[in-house]
């Protein structure tokens, strides 16, 4: 596993939260998204949930005194049937 800072994935989910609302301008600015852009959407849409957990998964060792780098990225699957 590469070591990753929180840093890390707080400028990953940065850079998905810029396309995601770059997508959902396009989309209510009238120009539609294409089929490749939708999948595109959802795509982020599911990367950042995988992002959030891990932030989360890190922040919850280092509070518990554990090693945030044994937080490991969730397969879709498994952040997407999270309870909101």
């Amino acid at each position: 596993m590469s070591h990753v800072e929180d840093d890390d994935v707080i400028t990953r989910i940065d850079e998905l939260v810029a396309e995601e609302h770059r997508l959902h301008s396009k989309h209510t600015e009238g120009d539609g998204l294409s089929q490749d852009e939708r999948h595109r959407l959802e795509a982020i849409e599911v990367r950042l949930d995988q992002c959030w957990d891990l932030l989360r998964q890190r922040r919850a060792r280092r509070s518990a005194g554990q090693d945030p780098e044994e937080a490991a990225s969730r397969p879709a699957g498994v952040v997407e049937n999270y309870q909101q």
